[in-house]
């Protein structure tokens, strides 16, 4: 019976270093910014994809970052159609500010005339 004990805390001990690992693995990705998903976990500790679906803890350790990274991607997708929704705004109110610009211009450019015309008039008597 001291085998199938032993043989049970060595299994205990193997299981939380590899839980261990894999804690340590997705708090290191997670301040690199690397993506977290159940492939780059195991890839980046070494550990099975069997175990990290396995152990509830690092199971849902995993899917809430992988949630985060999914709503961090979704709020920049946001951020930009917000980024270009002003772009399109301020683009359309200098488009407005120049057509205004331009009439005022043409009017000037007819009252110019007007006046260079009066000039030459009274030059001319």
């Amino acid at each position: 019976m001291p085998n199938k004990e032993n043989l049970q805390r060595s299994n205990e001990k193997r299981q939380a270093e590899a839980k261990a690992k894999a804690i340590n693995t997705i708090k290191k990705m997670r301040a690199e910014g690397t993506p977290i998903n159940f492939a780059s976990v195991s890839k980046n500790s070494g550990l099975s994809k069997h175990f990290l679906y396995g152990n509830n803890e690092i199971r849902n350790a995993i899917e809430e970052q992988r949630g985060a990274d999914v709503n961090a991607e979704i709020n920049r997708r946001a951020r930009f159609d917000q980024t270009a929704k002003s772009k399109d705004t301020i683009i359309a109110a200098k488009d407005r500010r120049i057509a205004k610009l331009e009439r005022e211009n043409q009017k000037l450019r007819e009252e110019n005339a007007i006046l260079r015309g009066m000039v030459y008039a009274k030059r001319d008597t």
